[in-house]
């Protein structure tokens, strides 16, 4: 974690939450309001918009607006009054960004709890599964980022419960973590899954002396899942149930089915250096294109950031 994020971590950091207008944000705006409330958090809403880059430049003189910068203004404006409605409790702060969207929410995860998005945008991709800006952001946050469904899902979600996907890696689970704190903020409870797949081509063993390659793969996802549990830091989450699953099967057809009447499916991120910030494998898309609730992605520095 860096020194900026450190100085920052004795503060309340926000719960960042994008709006730009569409069904999708405000869904995300009453998601993030509920976190903030239940967290004890301020809300921070952002709209970030290329607008100057249409409008033109203006004069210093020139006191006429934008007319792209009084309808953001108006949007957040509504926003902020929206998520101040939900709960009057929140404090709740915002700000019009005229800048790339993905940029803006980049630099915003610096100093976020979190930052939380709708799965779709405006303009024409809006009939898209999952926005260019919401996949972007995921790939690219300081911070876990959450995105909500455009649209209700068709189960209802029982209420606390949590889902996290626990991948092969090996030590303590940032994911895990993340999910186990989400559960106890809910006083809900958390399901763990770990799914395994045997070699379509592995050699078949004698079953009498050393039992079956499948039995194998089982007993293996089974330890590792009871060490990547005994790991998490349970300071604070005593009345947190936690389930483990494991299951075969595709990790992202037993995580989706797992999702089902969950509010929230949590899975993580591995940083892969450089300019090309965190690592999103076909499970992560999947999660974000198809999965039945919100899904939350959680780079993998977020232990550090936890202590």
């Amino acid at each position: 974690m860096n020194r900026a994020r450190k100085a920052v971590g004795a503060m309340r950091l926000p719960v960042v939450v994008g709006v730009d207008g569409s069904e999708g944000s405000l869904r995300a705006l009453d998601w993030a309001a509920a976190q903030a409330a239940r967290s004890g958090l301020p809300l921070r809403v952002v709209h970030a918009s290329l607008w100057e880059r249409y409008e033109g430049t203006h004069a210093a003189y020139d006191t006429e607006r934008p007319t792209e910068q009084i309808l953001a203004e108006h949007l957040v404006a509504a926003a902020q009054e929206r998520a101040q409605r939900l709960d009057p409790e929140v404090h709740v702060v915002a700000s019009v960004q005229p800048e790339d969207p993905v940029a803006a929410l980049v630099r915003e995860s610096h100093e976020a709890a979190l930052v939380v998005l709708g799965s779709r945008g405006r303009g024409r991709i809006a009939g898209m599964l999952l926005g260019s800006v919401s996949l972007a952001l995921a790939g690219r946050s300081h911070c876990p980022v959450v995105v909500v469904q455009a649209t209700a899902p068709g189960t209802p979600p029982k209420p606390g419960r949590v889902v996290v996907g626990i991948g092969s890696a090996t030590g303590p689970s940032a994911a895990a973590a993340f999910a186990l704190d989400q559960a106890a903020s809910r006083h809900g409870e958390l399901i763990a899954v770990r799914a395994w797949r045997a070699p379509a081509h592995e050699a078949m063993r004698h079953p009498l002396l050393t039992g079956s390659p499948a039995s194998a793969h089982h007993q293996q996802a089974e330890e590792h899942l009871e060490e990547v549990l005994a790991a998490l830091d349970r300071t604070g989450s005593s009345d947190v149930t936690v389930h483990g699953s494991v299951v075969q099967g595709p990790a992202h057809q037993e995580l989706i089915e797992a999702a089902a009447g969950a509010e929230l499916l949590v899975v993580g991120a591995r940083r892969t250096g450089g300019w090309h910030g965190f690592h999103l494998g076909p499970v992560n898309h999947a999660m974000l294109h198809y999965a039945p609730c919100p899904v939350a992605v959680v780079p993998d520095a977020y232990l550090s950031s936890r202590a």
